[in-house]
Order: C-alpha cells, then sequence, then structure tokens
C-alpha cells in the first residue's frame, strides 16, 4: 500500500522547529504515518511502534509518500520518501480493536 501526506506551514508544533528554519518533528511524521494505515484500515488499533528511525528532514509543504509492507495483519514495515530523499522507516505493531 502507498498513501501520502503533507503538512502544513501553520501546525501547530511547528513554531518551536525551529524558529526561521521550519522542519517537521518525527513524532508528527510518525503520527501521519498511523493515521495514514488507520484510515485504510478501520477495525486495529496501533499497539506499539517496535522500531522508528528519522533520516533526513521533512520540511512543512512538502510531500511525504509512504510505502508500507504488512507482513499479516500485526505487523507493518514502512519506508517514507520526499522525492528521493529517505525520511523514515519502521515497524509499526497494530491489533484489533475490541467490540
Amino acid at each position: 500500500m502507498e498513501a501520502h501526506f503533507t503538512v502544513s506551514l501553520d501546525h501547530p508544533a511547528l513554531p518551536g522547529h525551529f524558529p526561521g528554519n521550519p522542519i517537521v518533528p518525527g513524532v508528527v511524521i510518525l503520527d501521519e504515518i498511523v493515521h495514514l494505515w488507520l484510515k485504510a484500515h478501520p477495525g486495529v488499533r496501533l499497539a506499539g511502534v517496535p522500531a522508528a528511525k528519522f533520516l533526513s528532514v521533512l520540511r512543512p509543504g512538502e510531500t511525504c509518500q509512504v510505502e508500507f509492507d504488512a507482513a499479516g495483519e500485526e505487523s507493518v514495515k514502512f519506508d517514507c520518501f520526499s522525492g528521493d530523499r529517505r525520511i523514515a522507516q519502521g515497524r509499526l505493531l497494530f491489533a484489533p480493536v475490541a467490540p
């Protein structure tokens, strides 16, 4: 599965990261990745983030392409790119939402 997101220039996390030279914080990138997966797979919830590595800066307004590789329904690897630059990679764990 592939998806993408863009963090707007007025995102509330940006003023402190960093004044005059804004970058998107890793936690915001990770939040966007998780929301993309949950939107496409209702009925599951995030159960853990065993691995996440941030490799390059993502600037507000840049499009981030996310490639997901699901190893079953519970473990999902992700790679994020902006153009040719790898922004982040890692693995997420999901579990069914309790009825």
